[in-house]
């Protein structure tokens, strides 16, 4: 599915029919009292029909074109820094450290924002912005002191095939016993003890000393891939001392009888478990390499871009025609958004030609086979045809399900869609989906499923009624049959914690919350967030990471938003909220919609209706030998 996408400068332009150019959109001048877009008649400043302005950055624009149900923001980062700024933080904050360096600014959808940021007094404000804001230290998260507080449930290693030891986890769980070393202790060489997981927390388990019994007062967590965790019997097979902490060193005059009693038959990680962390870690990705990649600026086409970094499989890549490398995107190496070179021309994909001529030196393109492959279709029988209606992700407000029209069939299974009633006149903003993509519905999938569907820009008719817009549009659904409809054993339950990308600013990966499953579409909430800023993600997406990821691979995880930062960005949303306009929202449906006949038939019913709570097991199970 889509990933989201990145920041663009504020001088991003209108895209051209033109499959290789891009022509540059001067900024309307300062004194012009009319706008008209899309045959909308706007009146300029904010406070008449149509404008509104930004709360953060005083940018003034149309008020379709800002951010969030409330209007309140032009863009995904002015309404965060908002509300970090209301307790002397800001979003510079969130980017501190690597692989984040610079300032997240997100795409705008609308042409007529660009322009309108032109305006001196929004550069200015920007500036002011810029030296106001303070930095804010994150050291102060903790996995475990939050799941302790708050008896949160981490989802397990196994739901995420594409991260670490994801296929190899095995059977590692509560009481399997582990070499660690001992930080009660007054000697002064390094030496080690055993401890057993009291929990597990995605990679993080809480670990207690043997000899502790029921006594947590020196529990601590750690990451059970790091460098210090070892299978029993690795300090004997290396020389090293099993010394038991000075706080219980008097309960047992024969510390070696009472280890024997304790771990016969106890279970540990399997012996080559770091060999398996370290190869789990290598990644055929690196830099310098050359690929195809959406072009953030323009969903409908793609540009060439090389690997700078690789960071735990996830890439920085750098647009090739970058002057000064920092027009860059963030990705996971298995991302759909991600191709080989070529790969655009031989589907029929739009594609920005670059300046640059040649290959740099030491630039290469990446082997086609390291990619992530699509499912084979059959398209030669019934297949989608232009102008049949699905309900799909919108990839430019991934927490919103919209009514959406394939306006362009590609080779190879991939559809170029577009959003009803929001589209440019020269398809700028369509995007490209594969046909087995989970982030498309058949017609009814949302009403069904009780979820909120977003209806066409304009649209006044409501509630949405999908059986008369088809009427009224003169279109036809796209079959049911044609969609994906595996469901595998993700293993997922509504609750759980884990690291996830930010789609809306792919640098950031966030501490998030799974709240919402439907087969295999997942909810995912950032914490300390407005449900405005949820995602609908695929359960096998690349952009999600289990618990303790982001220190495993060394990358920034961003906490949670405190509390006090919530309340007020809360506190003066409620007020907008009860007055909200909803010409283009539709009435949430808290029934199931008895679906005409002409739309769905009986036979695909249960593909639509109902939620997925599958799960997942690990197998391999390693005991340690009892002595005869």
């Amino acid at each position: 599915m889509f990933d989201g996408y990145d920041s663009c400068s504020e001088d991003t332009s209108s895209s051209s029919s033109s499959e290789e150019s891009e022509e540059e959109v001067a900024p309307l001048p300062s004194n012009l009292p009319i706008i008209k877009n899309n045959g909308q008649v706007y009146t300029y400043p904010d406070g008449k029909s149509g404008m509104a302005t930004c709360e953060m950055c005083g940018m003034v624009g149309v008020r379709d074109a800002f951010y969030s149900k409330t209007k309140r923001f032009c863009s995904v980062s002015c309404s965060r820094s908002y509300s970090s700024n209301s307790k002397k933080a800001s979003i510079l904050a969130r980017l501190q450290g690597k692989p984040p360096t610079k300032k997240a600014k997100v795409l705008q959808k609308q042409p007529l924002v660009a322009k309108l940021a032109a305006y001196a007094q929004y550069q200015a404000t920007l500036q002011n912005q810029a030296k106001t804001k303070a930095a804010v230290s994150m050291e102060g998260f903790s996995w475990g002191n939050y799941i302790n507080s708050n008896s949160f449930i981490a989802a397990p290693v196994t739901c995420f095939k594409h991260a670490p030891m994801g296929i190899c986890w095995g059977d590692i769980s509560e009481n399997v016993r582990v070499e660690v070393p001992n930080t009660d202790c007054s000697l002064p060489t390094k030496v080690f003890w055993i401890a057993g997981i009291i929990k597990l927390a995605g990679y993080n388990a809480l670990l207690r000393y043997e000899g502790f019994e029921n006594d947590s007062g020196l529990d601590f967590w750690c990451n059970i891939c790091g460098s210090d965790i070892h299978p029993v019997g690795w300090c004997a097979a290396s020389g090293k001392p099993l010394v038991p902490p000075r706080t219980i060193q008097h309960k047992y005059t024969n510390w070696k009888a009472f280890l024997v009693k304790r771990l016969t038959g106890a279970k540990t990680l399997p012996p080559d478990f770091s060999q398996k962390v370290s190869e789990s870690m290598q990644y055929p990705f690196k830099p310098c390499m050359r690929v195809e990649v959406v072009d953030k600026r323009h969903l409908c086409r793609t540009r060439v871009a090389v690997v700078e970094s690789v960071i735990g499989g996830r890439l920085r890549l750098v647009y090739e025609d970058s002057e000064d490398r920092t027009d860059d995107f963030w990705c996971h190496m298995h991302s759909p958004l991600i191709h080989h070179i070529g790969w655009s021309r031989s589907i029929g994909h739009r594609f920005k030609r670059s300046d640059i001529t040649k290959k740099q030196d030491g630039h290469f393109d990446t082997p086609p086979h390291l990619f992530a492959k699509v499912k084979e279709v059959d398209q030669s029988g019934e297949w989608f045809k232009e102008g049949m209606k699905l309900e799909a992700i919108d990839p430019l407000n991934l927490s919103t399900i919209c009514v959406a029209t394939i306006r362009k069939v590609l080779a190879d299974g991939f559809l170029m869609i577009g959003i009803d009633g929001s589209e440019a006149a020269d398809g700028s903003d369509w995007f490209c989906y594969h046909a087995t993509s989970p982030s498309i519905f058949p017609v009814g999938f949302c009403e069904i499923n009780m979820i909120e569907l977003t209806p066409p820009r304009g649209y006044t008719k409501l509630p949405f009624k999908w059986f008369d817009y088809l009427r009224e549009t003169g279109s036809i659904a796209a079959p049911v049959k044609l969609f994906n409809k595996d469901v595998p054993n993700h293993g997922f339950r509504v609750g759980m914690k884990l690291e996830a990308v930010d789609l809306m600013e792919p640098r950031l990966i966030c501490v998030a919350t799974v709240t919402r499953i439907i087969h295999r579409l997942l909810r995912i909430h950032f914490d300390g967030w407005e449900e405005e800023y949820d995602q609908w993600v695929d359960c096998e997406s690349p952009d999600l990471y289990p618990v303790g990821w982001c220190q495993l691979t060394g990358y920034q995880l961003q906490p949670p938003a405190s509390q006090s930062s919530r309340e007020s960005q809360s506190g003066s949303s409620k007020q907008k909220k009860k007055a909200k306009s909803q010409q283009y929202k539709g009435h949430k449906k808290m029934t199931t919609l008895q679906l005409k006949e002409e739309l769905i038939d009986g036979e695909d019913y249960n593909f639509l209706q109902g939620a997925s709570d599958q799960e997942s097991n690990g197998s391999a199970n390693f005991y340690i030998k009892q002595e005869p």
